[in-house]
């Protein structure tokens, strides 16, 4: 389906052969967010090279690029290439490419069917400005490699601590609201707001990412 500068792609071989020259055109700025590598495989090419000189590389993804198979080994590849990685404590909203504000490329939603995903090319000036907009806006907002390492969510009071603490200790939620003197309600609702910032999809997992950020003895 195509309209005026705006074509919607099936597949990551179709992305390649329709938009593969475009992606690796780059001259001045290529911005990636994704919420795990396997995303935009198709254009990892541009990570396999240092920056042509003048380019600007910047990479958005999620806390699940730490726990994707690979995922460590592309963020070593990436900054080792001198490509400017940002991780957000949340997957990004919306997974596209930017390459020097001309083009962007958006990832549609993985086909609960099993089909081939859809990607969506888009040249039209005034979307490719909104694009850049939106990455920027994301770009900010989350926090270096180095400094997420140190500390996964800068943002937490103390309250949210207890609450991770608890999560980490594997405490059921009656117990947790019971020692950190809130109602059930309150515990509840600030487990689901942890789990959110935690990229986790079950307790069980928030339980696991909380023991990662606060160390074998966490306490509770």
């Amino acid at each position: 389906m195509a309209t005026e500068g705006i074509v919607t792609l099936r597949g990551e071989a179709e992305l390649v052969r329709r938009a593969g020259v475009l992606l690796d055109g780059a001259r001045r700025e290529f911005l990636c967010a994704a919420e795990e590598p396997a995303t935009w495989s198709a254009a990892a090419r541009n990570a396999r090279r240092s920056p042509p000189p003048g380019l600007v590389v910047r990479k958005l993804y999620g806390s699940g690029v730490f726990r994707s198979p690979g995922g460590e080994e592309l963020l070593a590849r990436l900054t080792g290439a001198g490509v400017e990685v940002r991780i957000s404590p949340a997957p990004p909203a919306h997974e596209a490419i930017v390459v020097d504000r001309r083009l962007a490329v958006l990832a549609g939603p993985p086909s609960a069917a099993g089909g081939p995903r859809t990607y969506t090319v888009v040249q039209e000036p005034d979307v490719v400005a909104g694009v850049r907009a939106l990455f920027q806006t994301a770009w900010e907002t989350a926090a270096d490699l180095t400094a997420y390492r140190r500390n996964p969510l800068p943002g937490l009071d103390e309250a949210e601590r207890a609450v991770l603490r608890s999560l980490a200790a594997g405490h059921t939620d009656e117990t947790a609201a019971r020692l950190l003197g809130v109602s059930l309600r309150t515990y509840r609702r600030r487990v689901a707001a942890l789990m959110t910032a935690l990229d986790a999809r079950s307790r069980f997992q928030a339980g696991l990412r909380a023991r990662e950020i606060l160390g074998p003895h966490p306490g509770a």
